[in-house]
């Protein structure tokens, strides 16, 4: 058998775009021809999978998987919602949401894991779902949460199946002991920050650049009124803690009675919030120019 040596793996990676032990297998395949290699490649769907990995991906699925005192969710991307109601895609994002359990926050780290019972890693098997579906797919991103004690209890909204919907939600609280109700309670701070969408846990978690963004703005709001400085200030100060009932968490409305407040309901409960995190599908993602689908088909038929 030829000796398959690092960099042919990595030249035939470089050409072929597929993954590292699926390029790795198709040399010993070949028994070391480049160009067998490639063709090897080329029959499995695995060089074709790589040719759409420009292409946007904006649909998809995020996954959500728990344990005892941590959870995770990760995002997984792809061209089309259809593919969102595959059960192949769907086990994988399952299954690498549980593998995130392990891993964390990590994005690298994760891709190079171990995929569950294929002898690839996640980002290899990912080549390989490609391949099979014929869309471009993307792990985009994942978070981990964890407690010392407590739970960190789990949200997804329009979930097709346990753990697989369009917005996920992790919500850490730490206790000293298995409170009852808690798990309930994260359940039910979850539905509110999908509701929400708060951007910080507490207030000296806000961004500093967008508390300041908005100051600027409210002072040139107030000035423009003609009101004296000092009376400028007042205003600014009361629109600022009205900014932050908007947009942290703690300080918000609770959604379940509109009336207390976040952080009351939590220490109600004996526990206290510590972290948060909340996924939507396709945020953030540039879609490029949406056309006129319809006037592009007529375009091309001629009429």
């Amino acid at each position: 058998m030829a000796e398959i040596s690092p960099s042919l793996v990595k030249e035939l990676r470089e050409q072929t775009g597929a993954g590292m032990m699926d390029c790795k297998r198709a040399l010993t395949e070949a028994n070391g021809n480049f160009q067998d290699a490639v063709d090897w490649l080329r029959k499995k769907g695995l060089s074709a999978a790589a040719k759409k990995s420009g292409r946007i991906a904006a649909e998809g699925l995020i996954g959500v998987a728990s344990a005892p005192a941590r959870a995770a969710m990760v995002e997984v991307n792809a061209e089309t919602d259809f593919v969102a109601r595959n059960e192949n895609f769907q086990a994988f994002v399952e299954n690498v949401a549980k593998v995130a359990l392990d891993i964390g926050d990590d994005i690298e780290a994760l891709r190079a894991a171990s995929y569950p019972g294929s002898g690839r890693s996640v980002a290899d098997e990912l080549t390989q779902l490609i391949a099979t579906i014929g869309e471009n797919l993307v792990l985009r991103r994942v978070q981990r949460l964890a407690v010392a004690s407590g739970v960190v209890a789990t949200y997804v909204h329009g979930a097709l199946r346990p753990g697989l919907g369009k917005i996920g939600v992790l919500v850490a609280l730490e206790a000293p002991s298995e409170l009852e109700g808690l798990e309930l309670l994260g359940r039910q701070i979850g539905m509110h920050v999908a509701a929400t969408r708060p951007d910080a846990l507490d207030i000296g978690a806000v961004d500093p650049a967008a508390l300041e963004r908005e100051r600027n703005i409210l002072a040139e709001t107030a000035r423009a009124s003609g009101k004296p400085e000092n009376i400028i200030e007042k205003m600014i100060e009361g629109r600022i803690r009205k900014y932050y009932e908007e947009v942290v968490l703690l300080e918000q409305v609770w959604v379940h009675d509109g009336e207390s407040r976040v952080r009351a309901v939590v220490q109600k409960s004996g526990g206290k919030l510590t972290g948060f995190a909340r996924f939507q599908l396709g945020e953030g993602i540039d879609r490029g120019p949406q056309g006129d689908f319809a006037a592009e088909v007529a375009a091309v038929a001629g009429h």
